[in-house]
């Protein structure tokens, strides 16, 4: 999911009717597989993003956002010519908390040839372009190539990638059908044959299946200032740790990087404050 973001902190999230000043803002490129992908590229890897993004002139900015973060575009819908979804966001600078008025990528499907996964390690699906996300899983199951399921909310049809999916790092909002705890979801998920789960839980601890053996791992206790997009950014960290290291360590790495994000403004403004690993 490829979208734009207009990013202001408020003091307050206004009323109906009010008016209010902001005071910050900032715009990026945004969607959870874009901004996993921008994490996965600051800390030294090469990343390509597949969406549809289209030839709207907004465009420009996200492309030229995503050219300053190094990532790649690989575009399933070229010649489209509507806007991309445009999301608006209140931060609210004493709690850090986000609202969110967002289009998904429902409107924005493509249809393009796929690119080849030759050379690639790891891929991540966040659930929207489903029928470029089923293909792109299978062709990396053939090749071996790991596969993160993002899973921010349950989608409809994300029963068709589940089979083929090594990681799940759900968000504590992710509930497949007639699922209501944690638990619930960890027995849906392993009964797909995925034994590496993991449930994050904002600044609480990190539920996590293993192989069968749950346990939890705690997160950093930040002063935060923005939450958004901390899900994406652990995303995308988790990607690049757990090329290195096993899966508890690649949480608990992730979980620092997504800390750290969640105690600067925006998506953004996080990586001036960290150097790459």
């Amino acid at each position: 999911m490829v979208t734009l973001d207009l990013i202001y902190l408020v003091d307050q999230v206004p009323a109906c009717n009010q008016k209010i000043a902001a005071l910050n803002s900032t715009i990026a490129a945004g969607g959870p597989a874009t901004n996993a992908a921008v994490t996965f590229s600051h800390l030294g890897n090469d990343a390509t993003l597949l969406g549809a993004v289209g030839a709207h002139p907004i465009n420009h900015l996200i492309l030229a956002d995503l050219q300053q973060c190094r990532v790649t575009i690989a575009d399933l819908d070229p010649t489209r010519s509507d806007s991309p979804p445009v999301s608006s966001i209140l931060v609210t600078q004493s709690t850090g908390e986000r609202a969110v008025i967002a289009m998904n990528a429902v409107k924005s499907h493509g249809d393009a040839i796929l690119p080849s996964l030759e050379g690639v390690d790891i891929v991540l699906i966040d659930g929207h372009q489903l029928e470029a996300s089923v293909a792109i899983a299978q062709q990396a199951k053939q090749k071996g190539v790991a596969i993160v399921m993002d899973g921010g909310s349950w989608k409809v049809g994300f029963d068709r990638v589940l089979p083929l999916v090594d990681y799940a790092i759900c968000s504590a909002n992710f509930y497949p059908p007639d699922c209501h705890s944690s638990e619930q979801v960890f027995d849906y998920l392993s009964r797909w044959g995925i034994d590496r789960i993991a449930i994050t839980r904002g600044g609480n601890s990190i539920e996590v299946f293993n192989s069968g053996v749950r346990t939890q791992i705690e997160v950093p206790n930040v002063q935060v200032m923005d939450t958004l997009g901390a899900g994406d950014i652990f995303h995308g960290a988790f990607c690049h740790f757990i090329l290195q290291t096993d899966f508890l360590s690649a949480l608990s790495e992730a979980a620092k990087v997504a800390a750290n994000s969640c105690q600067c403004f925006g998506t953004r403004d996080w990586m001036l404050t960290t150097d790459e690993s």
